[in-house]
C-alpha cells in the first residue's frame, strides 16, 4: 500500500477546493439561524441571498428565487420527480405518465420504479451501443395530455455520454407545453456550459437550457463538500414542495439552511466557471492521453461511449479477460483510485445497468471500470496510472479463466 494516492474517481466525489474550505471556515463562525430576526441573523440571511443570486447567475437562471438549496442531488431529484408529478396530477388527474431513460442514476431510477409500482406509468427509453438516447422511442413516448414529467440526465455518470437536452426539452415542449422537463445535471454543472435562460434556436445551441423546468446537482461533484445541493425550479413551473415542516426556501424546502456549505457551493461554482473553457480543454487532453495509451498498449479493450459526445473528464473502459473488481483492487493496491463499472450486490457480481442497456458484449461486461478526472489531475498522474493499469491487466490475465495467455486473446 502507498501513502501517495492518484485520485481518478471524481465522478464519485471531488476534493474540497482550498478556497472553498476557507469560505466554509469563515461561515462556521457565523452560527446564526438566518430565519431569526436579530441583526446578526438578518445579515447572514442577506449573505445567503447573495449566494443564491451567485448560483443563479452561474447557471444563467433568470431569477435568483428559482434556486432551492437542498442536501444533495439525490434529494433534489426526489423532490423534482415527486413534487412535479404531484403538481401535474393536481392540475389534471389524467397526467400520470413519466418518461426517463434506462441509464439514469439510481437517484432517478429507483424513484421511477417506486412510482411505477404505485400505478404511475413509466416509459423507459433505451440507448444504442454508443450510449446515445433512442430519439424515435422518445418522441413516440411523448403523449399530449398524458405525460406529466420527463426526467433525463445531462451526462451519464459511468460513461460520460452526453444527452442532447436542448433537443429533448424542445421536443417535449413542442409536443405539449404543459409537460414538465427535469434534468439531472450532477455530472455536468461546472464541466459543460449550461444557460437556463437561453432558448435553443437549433440543435447547435449547446448549453441553451431555456426549455428546462427543473435541474438538479450536488456540491460534492464540483469541489464543494458533501451535504449540499441545488434544485432549480423555473418560475411558473408546477411544483409541490417535498420537504415539509418549515418556511425555509420560500416554503419549498423545510429545514434550517446549511449556510457554511451553501456559501462553499457558491464559491466552488464561481471558481470552476471562471476557468471552464481552459480547464475543460486541459482535462480532455489528459483523458485522451490516457485513452490513447490504453488502446495502444492493452489488447482487447473497449472504450464505452467513444462514438458519442462525452464529458471531457470521463473514460469508461471494458477489458476482456479480466474482472473489473480484480482490476480495481490491484489498482488501489498500487495507489490509483478508480471506480468499477459493476457493483457487488447480495454477494453476486451484477453487471452495470448502463452497460447492459448499451449492449456491451458479455465478455467485457464484468471487466469494466471508470477513470474520472478533475482540474487537479496532472499529466504525471495520468502517465503513472497508465503504467499501473497496463501492469495490472497483464497480471490478472495470467491467471484468469477468461483469458488464454499463450494466445494473448480472450477465451470465448
Amino acid at each position: 500500500m502507498t501513502d501517495k494516492w492518484i485520485y481518478l474517481d471524481n465522478n464519485a466525489t471531488t476534493m474540497v477546493a482550498p478556497e472553498v474550505a476557507e469560505t466554509i471556515r469563515v461561515y462556521l463562525d457565523k452560527f446564526w439561524n438566518p430565519s431569526s430576526m436579530y441583526e446578526p441573523a438578518l445579515a447572514l440571511a442577506r449573505e445567503l441571498d447573495d449566494a443564491r443570486a451567485s448560483v443563479a447567475r452561474s447557471l444563467g437562471a433568470v431569477h435568483s428565487d428559482e434556486i432551492i438549496f437542498t442536501s444533495c442531488a439525490t434529494e433534489s431529484n426526489n423532490a423534482a420527480l415527486v413534487g412535479g408529478l404531484r403538481a401535474a396530477l393536481k392540475a389534471d388527474p389524467k397526467r400520470r405518465r413519466i418518461i426517463t431513460s434506462r441509464v439514469e442514476h439510481p437517484a432517478i431510477l429507483e424513484v421511477c420504479r417506486r412510482l411505477e409500482k404505485d400505478g404511475y406509468p413509466v416509459d423507459w427509453i433505451g440507448v444504442d451501443r454508443a450510449g446515445k438516447i433512442d430519439l424515435r422511442a422518445y418522441v413516440q413516448a411523448l403523449r399530449p395530455g398524458e405525460t406529466a414529467l420527463v426526467s433525463m440526465m445531462h451526462a451519464n455518470n459511468e460513461t460520460g455520454v452526453i444527452f442532447p437536452i436542448e433537443k429533448l426539452s424542445r421536443l417535449a415542449k413542442q409536443t405539449d407545453p404543459k409537460i414538465t422537463f427535469h434534468v439531472d445535471a450532477t455530472q455536468t454543472v461546472a464541466k459543460l456550459p449550461i444557460n437556463l435562460g437561453a432558448v435553443p434556436k437549433s440543435d447547435a445551441d449547446r448549453g441553451a437550457f431555456g426549455y428546462v423546468d427543473m435541474l438538479s446537482f450536488s456540491g460534492h461533484k464540483i469541489h464543494a463538500p458533501k451535504g449540499v445541493g441545488v434544485l432549480y425550479v423555473k418560475r411558473g413551473t408546477a411544483f409541490e414542495h417535498f420537504m415539509i415542516g418549515g418556511h425555509q426556501e420560500k416554503g419549498r424546502r423545510a429545514g434550517t439552511e446549511n449556510v457554511p456549505y451553501i456559501m462553499g457551493l457558491a464559491k466552488a461554482l464561481s471558481l470552476d466557471l471562471a476557468t471552464l473553457a481552459e480547464s475543460s480543454a486541459r482535462i480532455e487532453a489528459l483523458r485522451d492521453r490516457l485513452q490513447a495509451g490504453i488502446e495502444a498498449r492493452v489488447p482487447y479493450v473497449v472504450v464505452n461511449g467513444k462514438d458519442a459526445p462525452r464529458t471531457p473528464n470521463t473514460l469508461n473502459v471494458a477489458v476482456y479477460g479480466a474482472e473489473g473488481e480484480a482490476i480495481l483492487a490491484l489498482m488501489s493496491a498500487n495507489g490509483v483510485c478508480v471506480s468499477s463499472g459493476s457493483a457487488c450486490t447480495s454477494g453476486s457480481l451484477e453487471p452495470s445497468h448502463v452497460l447492459t442497456a448499451m449492449k456491451v458484449p458479455e465478455g467485457a461486461l464484468q471487466g469494466n471500470f471508470r477513470f474520472s478526472l478533475s482540474r487537479y489531475t496532472t499529466e504525471e498522474e495520468i502517465d503513472r496510472a497508465l503504467e499501473v493499469f497496463v501492469d495490472v491487466v497483464a497480471t490478472i490475465r495470467k491467471t484468469s479463466s477468461k483469458w488464454d495467455d499463450a494466445k494473448g486473446e480472450p477465451i470465448s
